[in-house]
């Protein structure tokens, strides 16, 4: 997908496809941007449909002659009330009914999109509407579906446009690596995806295997690993601004660590079957992570990036850890296993440790964590948390930016700290139902080092669509890459902490 920005109405006259965002309050003047003769028939079939603009509303024009074979018109609401999500989601419904009609070539007339922030929007919509996951199905042959090749934007902006192009295709990467079954992608092959990344961005790799993770004492990671028949590793990239080709230096350095549990059966503590499904999302964390410093790299960020990774397989077998196991973690503590199917914080434990060694300005872990933030935000906010007040206000703002709802949950209690406490080790994996997101941060900021600025974003809730809504199909999701980029944009605009 290539985009354009248009200068003059006339040129979208050669276009098959014409998208037009429009408030509640339009007017007629409104239509001044795109050819007379096309805004003559916009005009006259908006009363005839009684279309109003509503939020979210859709009209469809079918033309009989001409170049431009439909008109799709897109409601933004209230004018003055329209936030972020609402430009990225006109691009997006637009380019999606588009690509039904098969339509190559789309113009978009939105208002607003000579504004950087909502050209990148703009950008992100119209590519995210590319999305499909098919690699394991024959196409139906009654599928019209073809993205379009070419989006021209009526008084874009072109920084814009590019940047939301990035930070999508970013997200749709990952996308694909977190579809991808159990027995397609496992700890190597993680590995593998990882490599062919970095030699394409021009990463630093590098790569703890199990004997190496034994030599360091990251039995955590090693123990939820022990039943697969594919040992677990560490993943390490990093990306340096001026290596990676940039001519800005790097104004600061941040840790992502991501959860990369290619499937998770719960080991010993055996999920029940139904659970099982949309476990090969449990890596998501990590390919949110590899999509990010893709992104990162392709804008030419100024800002240091290290993606950890610590990618295992979750199984039972004769060689499996156990309930009762104690283990000792990369930094010295111990935990008590009671659950072995809360194996994701024991990963992110020794990658946590790991990644503070590396001295960076912030820490963000990204993890498809516990059922319990499910249960306390839905399906379609996640949780954040946090160990410091002005990474995590930056983190709410890129969210809101983003719209990519995060809400932050609070670590404050005692009692529920308490249930950390094992009688015969430094802590228990986990601490039961109630306040179970909480205390499995609570877990996590024992592996974070102190004075480290440190979020963890819990999308468990969020990885995986089951129902279409807004701009997600059924899948995995990679909830959260948008919010991650977004923040890192505006460190490297200031280049404060």
């Amino acid at each position: 997908m290539k985009f354009e920005v248009l200068s003059d109405s006339p040129r979208v006259s050669g276009r098959k496809v014409l998208g037009i965002a429009l408030f509640e309050d339009f007017a007629r003047s409104d239509l001044d941007v795109i050819p007379s003769s096309l805004a003559v028939l916009t005009w006259m079939s908006m009363p005839r449909e009684n279309f109003k603009a509503k939020k979210d509303s859709v009209l469809v024009i079918p033309l009989a002659d001409g170049e431009v074979r439909h008109i799709i018109i897109f409601g933004l609401g209230k004018r003055g009330e329209a936030a972020p999500d609402d430009y990225r989601k006109a691009a997006y419904s637009i380019t999606r009914h588009a690509a039904a009609k098969g339509a190559d070539t789309v113009a978009l007339a939105i208002p607003g999109a000579e504004d950087r922030t909502i050209s990148r929007c703009i950008g992100e919509g119209a590519a995210l509407a590319a999305y499909r996951f098919e690699k394991y199905h024959e196409p139906d042959p009654e599928d019209v579906f073809a993205v379009p090749a070419y989006i021209d934007v009526l008084r874009g902006n072109v920084d814009g446009l590019e940047e939301g192009r990035i930070m999508a295709n970013g997200q749709c990467y990952a996308r694909d690596l977190a579809n991808e079954p159990g027995n397609v992608i496992n700890p190597a092959v993680l590995e593998d995806s990882a490599r062919a990344l970095a030699a394409e961005k021009g990463l630093a790799i590098s790569v703890l295997h199990a004997d190496e993770l034994k030599k360091r004492g990251m039995n955590a990671l090693l123990s939820v690993g022990s039943g697969s028949a594919t040992p677990p590793r560490l993943i390490h990239l990093t990306y340096e601004p001026v290596a990676a080709g940039s001519a800005k230096p790097a104004k600061s350095s941040i840790a992502i660590v991501g959860k990369g549990l290619t499937f998770d059966s719960g080991g010993l503590s055996l999920k029940p079957a139904d659970s099982m499904l949309t476990m090969k999302g449990d890596k998501t964390g990590a390919c949110v992570a590899l999509g990010t410093i893709k992104a990162a790299s392709e804008l030419g960020l100024p800002i240091k990036l290290h993606v950890i990774i610590g990618a295992a397989e979750n199984m039972p077998s004769g060689s499996a850890y156990r309930p009762d196991d104690v283990i000792k973690a990369y930094n010295g503590k111990t935990i008590e296993v009671n659950n072995t199917d809360a194996e994701g914080r024991l990963t992110l434990a020794d990658a946590l440790a790991y990644a503070c060694e590396q001295k960076p300005d912030a820490v963000i872990d990204i993890a498809t964590l516990t059922g319990a933030c499910a249960v306390a935000l839905g399906d379609t906010t996640a949780g954040l948390f946090s160990n410091d007040d002005k990474l995590a206000q930056e983190m709410l703002d890129a969210s809101a930016a983003s719209g990519e709802p995060f809400w932050r949950l609070p670590m404050t209690d005692p009692n529920l700290r308490k249930k950390l406490k094992s009688p015969i080790a430094d802590l228990v994996n986990s601490a039961g139902r109630y306040g179970g997101a909480i205390t499995a941060a609570m877990f996590l900021e024992n592996f974070v080092e102190k004075g480290i600025p440190w979020c963890h974003l819990d999308i468990a809730a969020t990885d995986f669509v089951k129902e279409p809504y807004s701009y997600y199909i059924k899948g995995a999701s990679a909830f959260g890459i948008r919010s991650i980029l977004t923040c890192l944009i505006g460190r490297a605009k200031d280049g404060a902490i």
